[in-house]
C-alpha cells in the first residue's frame, strides 16, 4: 500500500482542513456539559424490521438483521470515493483498542468506549450530549482485551452489555441508568463485551469467558424490567440431547461462549447464533467426544429459545477455532433456485453455505490457508488430517489461533451478490498441557507460538461467492487486518488494517479506491449514515473515532 503522512504527525505539525471542524462554543467547558437529546425519537420494532428502508440510519451493530454490513447510501460511490475527507472525530478517554460499533439514530450517535461506557454524539459535528461511566469492581476476569462492541436500541432505551457480565438500559435521551441486571458472576470467570440484539419485545445477549471453564449461553430479557425471559445453555446438561458428545462431567467446564451478536430471520423467527471453542481450549482429552454445542451455529425459536436447528463446523475442536463469527443471512440464488442461506466464513478457514431454514449443508470451501482437513463430507463434517492435534512437542497447523478470519465482521452485498472477508494464511504451532480447573482462572489446556513473524504470512480481504465459496477477486494486505468490512449500494468495500490504514475499493472488482493512514490500529467495523442529506463513513480507529464524507 503507498505510504502516506501518518496521522499523529499531522496533528503534530499541521493543522488540516478536518482538524478545523469546531462546534461553536464547544471550546467553553460549561457548554460541554451533559445535556438531553432533545430530538431523540423512539425506535419501534418496525424501524428495526424494516431498517433497510432507512439507510441514514444504523439501527443495529451489524446494521440489519441479516448481518450485511451493507448500506443502501450511495451518495459515496466507486466514481467518488476517492474525494473523501476527514469530518470530525471524536476521542475517546479509555486507551483500549476498540471495537464498537455506533448506533445512529436520525442524526443521534450511540458509541460505546471500553470498558463499558456510552457516550450520545451529534453524528454531524461529533459534540457530545452526554456520556453514561459504568462503574466496575476492582476484580473482573476477561480473556482478550477490555472492549466493548457497542448498543442496542428500543424504543427511548439503550442497552449495553458490560465487562463484568451485566446487562444495562439506559434513557437514551439522558443517559440515566434505568436497570441493571447482572447475567453472571465475574468471579466464575464470565465477562460480557458483544452489542446485544433486539428480537421483538426481548433483549437477546451472550455472554463470554470461554477460557475460564464457563458453561456457555445465549439469554432473552424484558427489556423494560431486565428481567430474563429465557435461557438456552450451549452446552447440553445430563438428560438433555448432546450430552453425550461430553467424555464424563467435562461438560460441567466446557466454554462454548457466544461472545458475538448473532442474526435473526424474522420470517422463520429464528435467531442464530454462533458458539465458541470447548475447554479447556487445546486438550481435549479431558472432554472426549464431538463437544456440542461449541464450535456451531445454533437455530433458537425467538419466542421460547428452544433450539430447532444446529450446525457443528468444528467437531471436537483442539485448535481454539470458535464459530463465533457473525451468521451472514441473504436470499439469493443457489443451484438454480432461490434459497434463504447461511453464509459462513469459518475461523477454522472453511467457507461454509448451508440453507437456513433447515441447518442443511451445501458446499464449503477454504477461503484461507488451512493443514487440518482433507475435505468436508456431504453433511459438512471435516475429515482431519492425522496428527494434526496439538502434541507437547508442538504440532504447526494452518490456520493460526486468530484464525482464517475472527470476530471482525464480514459483509455481504446484494448488489454484487459477494461475500467480504478478512482473510489471514498464517499458522500456529500448537502445544498440549494439563491444566486444573479452579473457579475464576484460566482453563485452556496448552497454547501456542508462531513459527515466524505474523507478517511473514499473506493477509487479504477476499470476496467469495455465495454460490461456489470460490474467490472472486482479493485485495492483499500486509501486515494483516483486524477490521470489519463495509459495504455499499455505491460499489464501495470499506476495510483497515492493523498498522492504521483505512481503505476503500471496488466491491466488483478490487480496485483500490482510496486510503488512509489513520495512525493506529483498526480493529473494529466501518458503518454508514445520513444526516441531511449527507453520507457518512463512520470507523474507530486506536482511541479515536473518525467520520468521512465527500469533500466539497
Amino acid at each position: 500500500m503507498k505510504q502516506y503522512l501518518i496521522f499523529v504527525l499531522l496533528l503534530m505539525f499541521a493543522t488540516p482542513a478536518w482538524a478545523q471542524v469546531v462546534v461553536p462554543g464547544s471550546l467553553n467547558p460549561a457548554n460541554r456539559a451533559n445535556s438531553a437529546v432533545a430530538s431523540f425519537r423512539s425506535v419501534t420494532n418496525d424501524d428495526l424490521l424494516n431498517s433497510s428502508d432507512q439507510p441514514e440510519n444504523w439501527l443495529m451493530y451489524s446494521g440489519n438483521y441479516s448481518s450485511q454490513r451493507y448500506t443502501e447510501l450511495d451518495q459515496i460511490n466507486a466514481n467518488n470515493a476517492s474525494d473523501l475527507q476527514m469530518q470530525w472525530a471524536f476521542q475517546l478517554r479509555a486507551l483500549d483498542r476498540a471495537e464498537t460499533t455506533p448506533v445512529v439514530v436520525d442524526g443521534v450517535m450511540f458509541v460505546t468506549e471500553s470498558p463499558s461506557n456510552v457516550i450520545a454524539l451529534d453524528a454531524r459535528t461529533g459534540e457530545q450530549f452526554w456520556r453514561y461511566n459504568y462503574d466496575l469492581p476492582e476484580e473482573v476476569n476477561y480473556c482478550c482485551g477490555r472492549n466493548n462492541r457497542g448498543v442496542a436500541v428500543l424504543g427511548d432505551r439503550l442497552f449495553m452489555s458490560t465487562l463484568d457480565a451485566h446487562l444495562i438500559a439506559l434513557d437514551a435521551r439522558t443517559g440515566t441508568l434505568l436497570w441493571d441486571t447482572e447475567v453472571a458472576r465475574t468471579e466464575e470467570g464470565y465477562s460480557k463485551t458483544a452489542a446485544p440484539l433486539i428480537v421483538g419485545d426481548k433483549v437477546v445477549t451472550g455472554i463470554a469467558g470461554g477460557e475460564f471453564g464457563i458453561r456457555g449461553f445465549i439469554d432473552a430479557y424484558d427489556p423494560a424490567t431486565g428481567e430474563q425471559i429465557w435461557r438456552f445453555y450451549t452446552i447440553p446438561g445430563p438428560g438433555e440431547p448432546g450430552n453425550d458428545t461430553w467424555a464424563d462431567d467435562s461438560w460441567m467446564t466446557g466454554g462454548s461462549a457466544t461472545w458475538v451478536t448473532g442474526s435473526y430471520d424474522p420470517e422463520l423467527n429464528l435467531i442464530y447464533w454462533g458458539t465458541g471453542n470447548p475447554g479447556p481450549d487445546w486438550n481435549g482429552d479431558v472432554r472426549l467426544g464431538d463437544n456440542l454445542y461449541s464450535d456451531a451455529v445454533v437455530a433458537l425459536d425467538a419466542d421460547t429459545g428452544e433450539l430447532v436447528w444446529y450446525f457443528q463446523f468444528t467437531p471436537h475442536d483442539v485448535h481454539d477455532w470458535d464459530a463465533t463469527q457473525i451468521p451472514l443471512l441473504a436470499d439469493t440464488e443457489y443451484d438454480g433456485e432461490q434459497r434463504k442461506l447461511m453464509l459462513w466464513p469459518n475461523r477454522n478457514a472453511w467457507f461454509y453455505i448451508l440453507d437456513r431454514e433447515t441447518g442443511q449443508f451445501l458446499n464449503g470451501r477454504p477461503y484461507a490457508r488451512q493443514s487440518w482437513a482433507e475435505s468436508l463430507d456431504e453433511n459438512g463434517r471435516p475429515r482431519r488430517v492425522p496428527d494434526t492435534f496439538p502434541s507437547i512437542e508442538g504440532t504447526t497447523v494452518s490456520p493460526s489461533i486468530g484464525g482464517g478470519s475472527n470476530w471482525f465482521s464480514p459483509s455481504y452485498s446484494p448488489l454484487s451478490d459477494l461475500v467480504y472477508v478478512t482473510a489471514y494464511d498464517g499458522e500456529t504451532t500448537y502445544f498440549i498441557r494439563e491444566d486444573e480447573y479452579i473457579p475464576g482462572e484460566r482453563y485452556t489446556g496448552g497454547g501456542g507460538t508462531t513459527p515466524l513473524p505474523q507478517d511473514s504470512y499473506h493477509a487479504a480481504l477476499r470476496a467469495i461467492s455465495p454460490q461456489t465459496g470460490l474467490t472472486q477477486w482479493e485485495y492483499p494486505i500486509q501486515p494483516r487486518s483486524t477490521a470489519g468490512v463495509l459495504s455499499t449500494a455505491g460499489e464501495v468495500v470499506f476495510g483497515g488494517t492493523v498498522d492504521g490504514y483505512f481503505y476503500a475499493l471496488n466491491s466488483s472488482t478490487g480496485e483500490e479506491l482510496w486510503y488512509v493512514n489513520l495512525g493506529s490500529r483498526v480493529h473494529s467495523g466501518a458503518m454508514s449514515y445520513a444526516v441531511d442529506g449527507v453520507q457518512y463513513i463512520g470507523i474507530a480507529a486506536g482511541n479515536v473515532y473518525y467520520t468521512f464524507a465527500l469533500g466539497d
